[in-house]
């Protein structure tokens, strides 16, 4: 049986073109011999319709609404695992053994310092500087004062001394960051506490006033991380890929990754939850005002955490974090007036045949803000807490770009040039 191509025809000449055919049935009609052979390139603003690479990473269907890591289903990985667990699987392809996830833990403690010098850069940010410009700044930085990450014997390859260094660090760097910006004392991270409870522990505790760790917050924050660690090729992965595939290392190419979660289309999604919350329940719960914005064709507003550029159908994830809202709020005895207004929202959406037939669900932005919200953690670090769940696939995905010789080739899209084409020029002295 010949292989399945698509046929191109241009000016009455016929190209086949070879069809790709993923382990899950997708079909991908491959193009990259497309200029060579018609002198023609292919124009797809936001790559909606183009594959950019070969991943076995993770697995999405926006139509099903299914998301898998490595094979493993999203909901049995968030139930029945750590974020540790789920970063080792990311970067090896398989779940850890017992004696693997304590050897990976113990490089999470051994790492988790940052070097003293670092510490002084904290100072030098203004006042009220972004958490995440700090969290790329920083994580730039690591490249020079780890420098010995370029011996790394097999650097696109699973645990390797700098992707368990900078699993360990971006955390610290993340907690300091927020001290820093309370003007508090460092919190130095503790062996013998786990991923999450050291984060939390960096985050909130004070020599006045010792934190708490709640089992209920830390078993939520694994689950948020868990539920963020990869994506497939969203921006910010897509960024890691292309500033690599110029050569350049793990750790600028993860800063260049927090860059572009930045943007408030991509992880700031939930800050722009948090206050469309806020501002309906502040106009006495005008639901219907809002909703009724939201239709509107000339209003700009629009209902932050609902639809996805991929889902179809409920976000698999939003349905999880849903419930650990339900629970964290009600383990802590918290009554957050924004859990009751995201609810009736949802409910009000789901029931208006406008936003149904448009595929508009609550997606994982929609609750995970309340959650931030009932830890203590402000809104400003809202996209450092998405930064610190996605490194794993950010890392994973770099790796895999790199060991892949078709895939490592440098990132060089094309354009559709729509400017002048050629004037004469003009001297100075001749231009009115």
């Amino acid at each position: 049986m010949s292989d399945p191509k698509a046929r191109l025809t241009i000016d009455g000449i016929t190209y086949e073109l070879p069809i790709i055919e993923s382990t899950t049935g997708e079909k991908a009609i491959d193009i990259r011999g497309l200029l060579r052979d018609t002198g023609y390139i292919t124009l797809d603003s936001g790559y909606m319709n183009t594959g950019s690479c070969e991943s076995t990473i993770t697995y999405l269907d926006g139509e099903q609404g299914i998301l898998r890591y490595r094979g493993y289903d999203i909901v049995d990985l968030a139930e029945n695992c750590l974020f540790v667990e789920v970063a080792y699987l990311l970067l090896t392809g398989e779940l850890p053994t017992y004696d693997e996830l304590e050897k990976f833990k113990f490089d999470m403690g051994k790492y988790a310092l940052i070097h003293e010098d670092m510490i002084h850069f904290f100072d030098h940010f203004p006042p009220h500087a972004s958490p995440m410009s700090i969290l790329s700044t920083m994580v730039g930085s690591l490249h020079d004062f780890y420098p010995e990450m370029d011996l790394d014997e097999d650097p696109y390859g699973g645990i390797t001394t700098t992707t368990a260094r900078l699993l360990s660090k971006i955390r610290t760097i993340a907690a300091f960051s927020y001290k820093k910006n309370m003007g508090h004392p460092l919190v130095y991270p503790r062996a013998n506490l786990s991923y999450c409870a050291n984060f939390l522990n960096m985050m909130f505790d004070r020599p006045n006033m010792p934190y708490k760790i709640e089992p209920v917050l830390v078993a939520a924050l694994n689950k948020l991380l868990i539920l963020h660690a990869d994506h497939e090729q969203n921006c910010s992965t897509s960024t890691v890929r292309l500033v690599g595939s110029a050569g350049v290392r793990l750790y600028p190419s993860i800063s260049a990754g927090i860059s572009a979660l930045w943007g408030p289309l991509h992880g700031g999604a939930n800050v722009a939850v948090i206050r469309m919350l806020e501002r309906i329940l502040a106009d006495n719960r005008s639901y219907d005002k809002y909703i009724a914005l939201a239709k509107d064709p000339d209003s700009p507003f629009r209902l932050s955490g609902f639809g996805h550029r991929v889902y179809r159908t409920y976000d698999p994830r939003a349905a999880i974090i849903k419930q650990v809202c339900h629970d964290v709020l009600a383990s802590l005895d918290i009554t957050d007036p924004l859990l009751e207004v995201a609810m009736e929202l949802e409910e009000r959406v789901a029931n208006d045949e406008y936003f149904q037939s448009r595929n508009l669900y609550p997606n994982v932005d929609f609750y995970s803000g309340i959650i931030y919200r009932a830890m203590g953690i402000p809104t400003n670090m809202f996209t450092v807490m998405f930064a610190l769940g996605r490194l794993p696939g950010w890392i994973a995905h770099w790796q895999e770009m790199n060991s892949d010789k078709e895939s490592s080739r440098i990132g060089r899209p094309r354009q559709v040039y729509q400017g002048i084409v050629h004037r004469p020029f003009v001297p100075l002295e001749a231009r009115s």
